[in-house]
């Protein structure tokens, strides 16, 4: 099987039975996107999702965030991993989204990623989720199944390269959807140590490139 043929029918499988799929991060704005999306770097969105609630009711805007010290942040997400960093970075975020950018979320990439803590991946959520981009979030789940179901070659040892193939690879109507395909699939099936083989409905035609898939 070609990698061109491989790609056909994965994405066949995915339009089938998951048309609609989507973050399993709850949010009500494109300030509590970016911030759980920030907070979920290495962490379960199912953390997230129980800490978030009471963060956006005590901080629903960038310029309410940004009126306090981290360590009242620290409080609401002490239950995350590093929070005493993640609960910097929102704080910091927030007061330069209310200085530089009016409150505003940029659309811009190169804007997102001027804002502390936020990196290409979370810029590229945001691009894809809020503002419906074609854009490509590579995490550990995105790169690991990549690699394992041989839609990218070996030397795509960097976040950015198994981005530029996806993007090179996949008809740009499906990028979006895409990202949360390949992403549930690492998270739910295709896992870290221990794949469900026997769940995975790609088990027929996977190279099984389980050597090196996993983003160190």
């Amino acid at each position: 099987m070609t990698r061109k043929e491989r790609y056909q029918y994965i994405l066949n499988y995915f339009h089938k039975n998951a048309p609609l799929v989507g973050t399993e991060l709850h949010f009500g704005s494109a300030f509590q996107l970016l911030c759980a999306t920030l907070l979920s770097a290495q962490c379960t969105d199912k953390r997230i999702n129980e800490v978030t609630p009471a963060l956006f009711k005590r901080f629903p805007t960038p310029e309410e965030m940004a009126k306090v010290e981290p360590e009242e942040v620290f409080e609401y997400v002490r239950s995350v991993s590093y929070p005493n960093a993640k609960s910097r970075h929102l704080v910091e975020m927030s007061r330069m989204l209310v200085e530089d950018f009016h409150g505003v979320v940029p659309d811009d990439p190169k804007d997102l990623v001027k804002l502390p803590g936020v990196g290409r991946k979370t810029a590229n959520v945001l691009q894809a989720v809020w503002f419906g981009k074609a854009t490509m979030a590579v995490d550990t789940h995105v790169y690991r199944v990549s690699h394992r179901l041989g839609l990218v070659p070996k030397t795509a040892n960097t976040p950015l390269k198994v981005e530029e193939c996806l993007i090179r690879d996949i008809p740009e109507e499906d990028i979006p959807n895409a990202h949360h395909w390949l992403l549930l699939h690492g998270r739910y099936i295709c896992q870290s140590a221990r794949p469900k083989c026997e769940q995975c409905p790609f088990d027929t035609i996977c190279p099984k490139l389980l050597e090196g898939s996993k983003l160190e």
